[in-house]
């Protein structure tokens, strides 16, 4: 026998969802209007999602979401930032529909998160190793700082709390390097961009731009430095 697990999500209008999953590529394999709203949307062979309409959502407040666990989540990424670019004339990097910055996390997967005009945050993510343990946290206090602000910005979607942390960090503490610097700075812009604060997103870009990188350094920075772009090019429209 074998089974397959398909998540049902709530949304508060099915036209709009399945017009964005469209967007991103997505086939409408069912679509109901009445008398009660239903889609059923897959991508490829493997990505199956299907949602419910009800008027109850806030989708600015919802907390559903799922996780596709893949074995080509660059692809995804590429693929899926391109056509909403196509589409939008610009990469949602704030509000909804939005889409996050691809990374490395701290507990041994590659993933973004992508939230659609419903509210529910899909988490695409591929497995960078063995164990899908949390790693320590730094000792170093600016980095254990980017390390528990990265958690709470990204898995426990508290862009408020962790802004107050980089902040706290960013007045008392010393990063170790440029890079470092970098990678705080590009945070701190996502979540204020998150926030919706363009003013102090575009001032933390402004200082990782000013910051000087090394070759080596860019190539680890190869995600932040592409967000920083995003980011930069959704601000502008603000």
């Amino acid at each position: 026998m074998v089974e397959k697990m398909i998540p049902i999500l709530p949304c508060p209008s099915i036209p709009e969802l399945v017009e964005f999953y469209e967007r991103l590529g997505f086939a409408v394999d069912h679509l109901q209007t009445r008398p009660n709203p239903y889609a059923a949307l897959s991508y490829g062979d493997n990505i199956e999602l299907q949602f419910f309409g009800t008027k109850s959502v806030v989708p600015a407040e919802s907390w559903s979401t799922c996780y596709i666990a893949t074995d080509r989540v660059d692809e995804l990424y590429e693929t899926f930032r391109a056509r909403l670019k196509a589409s939008l004339g610009r990469i949602p990097t704030r509000g909804l529909p939005r889409i996050g910055q691809l990374k490395d996390t701290s507990y041994g997967m590659r993933q973004f998160l992508m939230t659609d005009p419903g509210g529910n945050c899909i988490r695409i993510g591929q497995p960078t190793g063995a164990s899908l343990e949390h790693a320590p946290a730094p000792k170093e206090p600016f980095a254990r700082a980017v390390h528990n602000a990265s958690l709470i910005g990204t898995s426990k979607e508290d862009p408020a709390q962790a802004a107050r942390i980089l902040d706290r960090a960013l007045a008392k503490e010393t990063p170790s390097g440029p890079a470092e610097h970098y990678r705080a700075l590009i945070l701190r812009a996502d979540l204020a961009a998150q926030l919706d604060d363009p003013a102090t997103a575009r001032a933390h870009l402004a200082d990782a731009a000013a910051l000087t990188l090394t070759e080596g350094e860019r190539t680890e920075l190869a995600d932040e430095l592409s967000r920083a772009a995003d980011l930069a090019a959704d601000l502008g429209r603000v």
